[in-house]
């Protein structure tokens, strides 16, 4: 039998709201009798059917197999120390090593974050999950999941690989790491470490140890080393865009894939600012300092009385800070410009971690974002579909902020990397979600094409938000654009290529006027829609259309582009064209 992790595991919960709704996943797997124990030794990789116990450098791991056979599954894997004590805000370390079979049949503690209005999870955190088909087959493409979240909130479980790995024929691996101020944080009192720890870039470096446990141990697993695909949903994209940039990452992966992504770094000494300025009320509730000026400057400082105030400060506190981020950088920075792990100048960087890269947008990436804007707030979903002028503010608000943050998650990445990149980028558009006859009123008319619309097709079951609308993503259209858009991904990871016979030619991106842009992704209520888009925008197309845009009022107009669509990851061109307020501190 399986040795027992001594801290207490839980189920997760993942949980969404839009409006007024929230939409709970969660999944458990009764395992039952003794599991098949595999041959001892590591280095025999020719059964893998069935054995659910594997070897990894630090001891045996126990899984399971799902409730259909198909897919072994081993969940809450440490692949480092737990971050706590001294270790707060250090490097990641190896784990120590286990004698007994570790139990890995339950999911591990999510990241301490705020979920909800509850504080969930433990620093213990650090571990990954693994799927891969019950088959014999070795030298499996392995698929790494960076979750998203901002950075702040979310695990493992966002993604559920047991259906992907098979209809893929790869091994998935989706990894935890530290949130909000326990993954990034770079106040001068934290820097007396090595350049890495002082990068202030924790959560890459946690990133970074998960990606040299993949490649110590998926051999084990059945999975190919040298065929490693880093991907990653929204902060997990922006994560796998960093790591395009970060010399740490050299060599690690050999293809990348960006789902919802786009390149934001923030100013690292900007960053120290907002940090000190978020923890200040602290400091002045613990009497430390008798007012929040006061606090901020001492936060400032190198002072050691800082450091040990910081390492004090209950976990709890730090996560539950700026969490009114709304993909803003300025409220919660992260992806720091340090010069070691992350370059200064950023994405105008000269050397990329050259490799095969997809970029995927959804047409609707703002709708919830704007939704749940306070702008917005409190308008529950009937009365924003039947109040005509509160419905053509949102439609204003969702309408341009979808088209600059679809331009920024992909095209606009393509554009700034063309030259200094010599492999293949491929971006595309899922536009399912918009067409009313195909999803309903509801869903078509309120998301559309919402932020992580591609989930359920990734991975072949109702998840995230697509929980709320399950008869939108039940039909033979869907199912049939999950079976193409899975064989683009499948072939990607195989051959550096998402093309084969049958589907669409996915063509690559160039920066000739006339040439081919984007794949579109799309189904009616029979079958997918997918065809190759040579249309082309850039930001001032889209704040053209702004101007000459007279379905609102001039008022709501200006409020919108100034308190809604201001200071977002996208909002660059948009802020200096109009002339919006920094929402940096100065």
């Amino acid at each position: 039998m399986a040795y027992k992790k001594s801290k207490k595991s839980i189920a997760l919960l993942l949980s969404i709201s839009i409006f007024t709704m929230s939409i709970v996943g969660c999944s458990s797997s009764d395992i039952e009798g003794e599991k098949t124990i595999q041959k001892e030794s590591k280095n025999e990789l020719s059964e893998y059917q069935n054995s659910t116990i594997q070897n990894t450098e630090y001891g045996k791991v126990e899984g399971y197999l799902d409730d259909e056979d198909k897919t072994l599954i081993w969940k809450g894997i440490p692949y480092a120390k737990a971050p706590v004590g001294d270790l707060r805000w250090k490097e990641p370390q190896d784990p120590e090593n286990w004698t007994k079979t570790l139990d890995a049949t339950e999911p591990e503690e999510i990241a301490t974050q705020l979920s909800g209005n509850e504080i969930k999870g433990s620093d213990d955190c650090l571990s990954l999950d693994i799927y891969r088909p019950n088959t014999d087959e070795k030298n499996l493409p392995v698929l790494v999941f960076i979750h998203g979240g901002n950075n702040q909130t979310g695990s493992s479980a966002d993604i559920d690989g047991t259906n992907l790995a098979v209809n893929a024929n790869a091994i998935v691996v989706s990894i935890q790491y530290r949130l909000g101020a326990l993954g990034f944080i770079n106040l001068p009192a934290l820097k007396d470490g090595n350049e890495y720890e002082n990068s202030g870039n924790f959560a890459l470096l946690d990133i970074n140890k998960a990606l040299d446990w993949v490649n110590e141990n998926i051999a084990n697993f059945g999975g190919n080393k040298e065929n490693i695909t880093v991907s990653g949903f929204s902060a997990g994209g922006r994560n796998v865009m960093a790591m395009l940039i970060s010399p740490m990452f050299e060599g690690k992966f050999q293809k990348a894939i960006s789902f919802s992504g786009g390149m934001t770094i923030a100013d690292y000494d900007d960053s120290e600012k907002v940090f000190a300025k978020a923890i200040a009320p602290l400091v002045v509730e613990d009497k430390v300092k008798s007012n929040e000026e006061e606090a901020y400057e001492w936060l400032l400082t190198d002072d050691k009385d800082v450091k040990e105030y910081l390492y004090n400060i209950s976990s709890d506190r730090l996560v539950n800070l700026m969490n009114n981020a709304g993909i803003r950088m300025s409220v919660f920075p992260h992806l720091f410009n340090d010069g070691v792990v992350l370059p200064k100048e950023g994405f105008d960087t000269e050397n990329y971690n050259d490799v095969p890269l997809i970029m995927l947008a959804s047409s609707g990436e703002f709708s919830g974002f704007a939704a749940g804007d306070k702008y917005f707030a409190g308008t529950d979903i009937e009365t924003l579909l039947t109040d005509e002028n509160k419905y053509n503010e949102y439609r204003f608000a969702v309408d341009y902020g979808n088209k600059l943050y679809g331009l920024f998650n992909a095209e606009e990445s393509a554009k700034r990397m063309i030259n200094k990149y010599k492999s293949p980028i491929y971006t595309c558009d899922f536009d399912y979600g918009d067409n009313e006859e195909v999803v309903g009123e509801k869903l078509a008319k309120s998301l559309g094409s919402f932020h992580g619309v591609f989930l359920p097709f990734l991975a072949d079951e109702l998840i995230g938000i697509s929980a709320a609308f399950p008869e939108a993503f039940e039909n033979n259209g869907a199912k049939d654009l999950t079976e193409k858009f899975t064989k683009y991904i499948s072939n990607f990871l195989w051959n550096d290529d998402p093309n084969s016979e049958g589907l669409v030619k996915w063509e690559k991106w160039t920066n000739e006027n006339d040439g081919p842009t984007q794949l579109l992704l799309d189904a009616n209520k029979d079958e997918a829609i997918i065809q190759m888009s040579y249309e082309r925008t850039d930001y001032k197309n889209i704040l053209e259309e702004i101007d000459n845009d007279n379905t609102i009022s001039q008022e709501a107009k200006n409020k919108i582009i100034k308190e809604v669509l201001n200071g977002r990851w996208f909002s660059n061109e948009l802020d200096k064209t109009y002339g919006n307020e920094s929402l940096w501190i100065e």
